[in-house]
């Protein structure tokens, strides 16, 4: 019987971009993320509370670039979205409550990058 794999967490989340100069500039100064590093031509790196995020410039056939939605938790989604919204963000959907869990309610909203990738917006507001 072999061993089975036990995975630990997300290493890495990779996200095609069709400009990367203005995909950099949206993760940097929109959403706030620390860059790493970047390596031409095409890879940027980001740090997002510990898991890196890879914006790389499309390898192969587009059709193989559609991204699963990413959600950035944040501790205060509502003071995030004027930030955001003052950055010139639009929302897909404003953010909302998404369920009310045993500790917290959930909270999410939507917008998009400027590859029109959908992008998650979350908060878990624990009950006061």
């Amino acid at each position: 019987m072999s061993a089975s794999i036990e995975v630990e967490k997300i290493g890495q989340i990779a996200i095609a971009s069709t400009d990367l100069d203005k995909s950099v500039q949206f993760y940097r100064e929109t959403l706030g993320l620390e860059l790493l590093f970047e390596v031409p031509p095409g890879l940027a790196f980001f740090n997002c509370g510990g898991t890196r995020l890879m914006l790389t410039t499309l390898q192969g056939k587009e059709e193989d670039h559609k991204t699963s939605v990413i959600y950035y938790k944040v501790n205060d989604i509502h003071a995030s979205t004027e930030q955001l919204k003052d950055k010139g963000v639009e929302f897909e959907r404003e953010p909302q409550m998404a369920a009310k869990m045993e500790d917290h309610d959930l909270w999410i909203g939507f917008l998009r990058d400027p590859d029109n990738n959908l992008i998650g917006l979350m908060a878990e507001i624990p009950f006061s």
